[in-house]
């Protein structure tokens, strides 16, 4: 018999053959399945996705440039320029992938990937992993221009090598967790927009001018500490160890949003 053929030949009781189905492949291991969807979402945001990481960078810098005439230097120019740049990933990471898992969601495309031997992590980290790696350019873009905008140093600009990617994980793991816990589509769309305006009016304005309760919900946004992060490495002698604090705040809390995303995705899709 031919080796493609899954079947076997083997004999019964009464000594006529039967044919039995042949034992499954293995199921695949986390990280081969992480690569491949990694792979595979990259190349499909790059292709559907460009005008709208132009639409993210361009917002973020319209926002800086209308700062700019409130806002002249010191703490308050470093925080507007640490969230603006922030904010490209939000608008990607959070924003569209609560769109696309609720898109996946409403149009079956969680059944495809349920019939895949592929475990449900690798299909929730893949894809936060591509869109939040697609917000480099943008990202990058914006803290450069925002910087020569308002006079600040760009010397430890090397700490976006960290924020991107942990501030990515955060709010990639909530806007996959918003897209499939969501019951429609539409309410997924809802909530990725409202949890982006939540990073834009958290992130971007000073911390020290808005009220007690809203800084206090500002410090449960999950974008928060890579803002401040960012912010504290435009300083002339920046204080590495709450630097350091803030990132491993931002991880943590990137871990436990997107194990919530990966339960959201087991949840939605067994049903």
């Amino acid at each position: 018999m031919s080796s493609h053929v899954r079947e076997r030949t083997a004999h019964g009781p009464s000594g006529a053959p039967r044919t039995l189905p042949a034992p499954l492949a293995p199921r695949a291991r986390l990280l081969p399945s992480l690569a491949a969807v990694y792979r595979a979402q990259l190349s499909r945001a790059r292709v559907a996705r460009i005008p709208l990481l132009f639409v993210a960078t361009f917002q973020s810098v319209g926002i800086m440039i209308l700062m700019r005439g409130v806002v002249d230097g010191g703490s308050e120019a470093r925080a507007v320029v640490a969230g603006s740049s922030v904010l490209v990933v939000a608008f990607v990471a959070l924003n569209l992938l609560a769109q696309y898992f609720g898109q996946l969601r409403a149009g079956g495309g969680l059944d495809h990937y349920a019939t895949l031997p592929v475990p449900p992590a690798a299909v929730v980290l893949g894809a936060a992993g591509a869109y939040a790696s697609f917000t480099v350019p943008g990202t990058l873009f914006t803290a450069i221009t925002g910087s020569v905008l308002f006079q600040l140093p760009m010397t430890h600009l090397w700490v976006l090598v960290a924020v991107i990617p942990l501030a990515g994980a955060a709010l990639a793991g909530l806007g996959a967790a918003f897209g499939l816990l969501a019951p429609r589509q539409e309410l997924a769309t809802l909530l990725g927009q409202l949890g982006m305006s939540a990073a834009l009016l958290l992130g971007v304005l000073p911390a020290d001018r808005m009220p007690e309760p809203v800084g206090w919900a500002r410090d449960l946004l999950p974008s928060t500490y890579g803002v401040e992060a960012l912010a504290r490495s435009f300083d002339a002698r920046p204080d590495w160890a709450v630097v350091a604090l803030d990132l491993a705040v931002c991880a943590v809390v990137g871990v436990l949003s997107l194990a919530v995303a990966t339960w959201a995705y087991r949840r939605a899709a067994v049903r």
